[in-house]
């Protein structure tokens, strides 16, 4: 059978802002879920892994309003807690599809994933990931002072922690998530990155204050696994050249040159497609054959070459 890695973006869990309850995430999943099911009746072993910025943002927030009479939570704690409930929320959506379908021999499960990064990464001296929720001057001033926080003000709308954001190096329970795929499990993993650590001199893992891009870890977990195809779903069914501009094109097939090309022309955003082409380039650096960027609604149908954008070698 053939192995796909599937990411699946903010829009899997959250629709709008009108719908960010817990039931309406599950929701979301059960819809992209639907769709991943496809794939597995089609034939393809999966590997999911998510986005989950905005649950960490929650988990945050309510840490600050809580803080008065609890321990808050650290960040690598906060990236713990939404794999569990994220994969959870997979999981029991994976299940009653599968029963529902007269699937058998499939069962879901989620492995809360460490991921290391480099302790001496760049990303490190300057911190650019923005997390949790806005403060006025005052509070971000006192925060800076008590907490050591790094701060920025963001876009006009307040002032916010920034963490920093190092490149994913190794997957420790990349063994693990192996086995499981090999013995037909559908297997959730890397949620929101991974949660990040480093080792110290004297070989101990710590968590650290950072956020992975979930699309660098998913192409690493892809390579690692030796997968046929990498899918990143997002909210687009394709990638554009002058997205949002009268003169848009749509990409339907291009090649690593090409994707690398429109990279340097600046066609992709730095905090929307960009780090999706990067992520799907090395992919392909590093022994994939096909990487696919669509949406959830269109997933099989891009693999089988009928929507999507689809990058080869």
């Amino acid at each position: 059978m053939k192995k796909a890695v599937i990411a699946i973006g903010g829009n899997s869990l959250i629709k709008d802002k009108e719908h960010q309850s817990v039931p309406d995430q599950h929701n979301a999943v059960v819809e992209t879920c639907e769709h991943i099911a496809d794939l597995i009746t089609a034939g393809y072993e999966v590997v999911i892994t998510h986005g989950n910025g905005p649950q960490v943002g929650f988990i945050l927030l309510r840490s600050e309003i809580a803080s008065k009479q609890l321990h808050t939570v650290p960040l690598d704690y906060c990236g713990a807690d939404t794999q569990g409930a994220i994969g959870y929320s997979i999981q029991r959506a994976m299940m009653n599809i599968f029963k529902q379908r007269g699937i058998k021999g499939h069962d879901t499960v989620t492995v809360v994933t460490q991921v290391l990064v480099d302790r001496n990464d760049p990303a490190f001296k300057n911190p650019s990931k923005p997390i949790g929720p806005f403060y006025s001057v005052a509070e971000a001033k006192e925060r800076k002072d008590k907490e050591g926080w790094d701060i920025v003000e963001d876009a006009g709308r307040g002032w916010r922690r920034v963490v920093p954001s190092p490149k994913p190096v190794k997957i420790l329970e990349i063994d693990a998530i192996k086995d499981l795929v090999a013995k037909k499990f559908t297997v959730v993993a890397a949620g929101g990155g991974g949660i990040p650590v480093i080792e110290k001199e004297d070989g101990q893992i710590e968590g650290i204050a950072a956020v992975i891009d979930k699309d660098y870890a998913s192409s690493l977990l892809a390579s690692e696994i030796k997968a046929d195809i990498f899918i990143i779903s997002t909210a687009v069914d394709k990638v554009y050249l002058n997205f949002g501009k009268e003169d848009q094109k749509a990409l339907d097939k291009i090649t690593f040159k090409e994707a690398r090309q429109y990279m340097e022309e600046g066609h992709f955003k730095k905090g929307s497609m960009l780090p999706k082409v990067e992520a799907a380039l090395s992919f392909l650096e590093h022994g994939g054959h096909k990487a696919i960027i669509t949406n959830p609604e269109n997933l099989r149908n891009a693999v089988e070459g009928k929507s999507g954008t689809t990058i080869v070698k």
